[in-house]
């Protein structure tokens, strides 16, 4: 069984932590967060490992989980780089992997220096907390990247609790997050326009997640039955180009950020259902 050692212990670490403890695929050992009270909530959460206080006091492993904030990402290695170098080596090349959707396995690159193998890990989740974490990451899809050896390990982890792996070009990997941002976290925030512009308009509070709900439902159930082309309705789908632009006008005149992103969404509406793609028809 593979030793883990956790740097930074927060949803994402907690969850991957507990799993492959419950799932006997890793012996969680270490675990190092900020503060000591974080890592021993960690613990107690996972039902294992040995909180530290300070990186110094932490033994190698054979697979590090780096689950920093992505900007800490690259910091967090070289810090980890400076304690491994005092350490014993263990046996056989270990393994480093971060959960960033954007940056690639190389933002680990100071660990590549003392013989680690690098990977990235990506799992599609809403981490909400280690709890839902937990109970919802059966069929997540993960997305991997990073040198061929840290892949195949990580892979071997993340399917045996449940994760649905496939492979993702370093050269890509920004687009591939972007997509997630697009498809989840933007979601959200039309969300948050729609609620304000019922509300400016006079719709009572208390029907307003009434009326969110009823149409993000149906949306989302079309659009995951029936595919974004041939699911979507509205002015600009129907080519209503009068209403589009006298509704832009009114959006924007209320909220003008709100304007913009309603003037470019229709444009990518219309392009959608003449085209079946967002982006405008190429010329052969």
């Amino acid at each position: 069984m593979k030793t883990l050692n956790v740097i930074g212990c927060g949803r994402v670490g907690q969850t991957l932590a507990a799993l492959l403890h419950r799932g006997r695929l890793c012996e969680v050992q270490d675990l190092y967060a900020r503060t000591p009270g974080s890592a021993q909530q960690a613990g107690e959460f996972i039902g294992a490992g040995r909180p530290v206080a300070r990186l110094s006091q932490i033994r190698p492993a054979d697979v590090w989980l780096i689950g920093v904030p992505d900007t800490q990402i690259s910091l967090a290695a070289e810090a980890l780089e400076l304690v491994l170098d005092a350490a014993p080596e263990p046996e056989g090349p270990a393994v480093a992997f971060h959960c960033s959707g954007f940056f690639p396995a190389d933002a680990l690159g100071a660990l590549r220096r003392r013989g680690l193998r690098l990977a990235s890990a990506h799992p599609s989740l809403n981490f909400a907390s280690p709890q839902t974490g937990v109970s919802q990451f059966a069929g997540t899809p993960c997305g991997l990247e990073g040198d061929p050896d840290a892949v195949a390990v990580v892979r071997e982890l993340l399917t045996g609790i449940g994760g649905l792996c496939f492979d993702v070009a370093t050269e890509s990997k920004s687009l591939y997050h972007a997509a997630a941002v697009f498809c989840s976290n933007f979601t959200v925030v039309l969300q948050g326009i729609a609620r304000e512009a019922w509300r400016e308009a006079g719709v009572p509070d208390e029907l307003i997640p009434r009326l969110n709900e009823a149409l993000l439902r149906h949306t989302v159930d079309n659009a995951l039955a029936l595919g974004p082309a041939a699911s979507l309705t509205g002015p600009a789908a129907r080519g209503d180009l009068e209403v589009v632009r006298k509704q832009g006008e009114v959006v924007a005149s209320w909220h003008p950020l709100a304007g913009d992103v309603y003037r470019a969404m229709s444009v990518l509406a219309a392009n959608l259902a003449r085209n079946g793609c967002t982006a405008p028809k190429r010329v052969e």
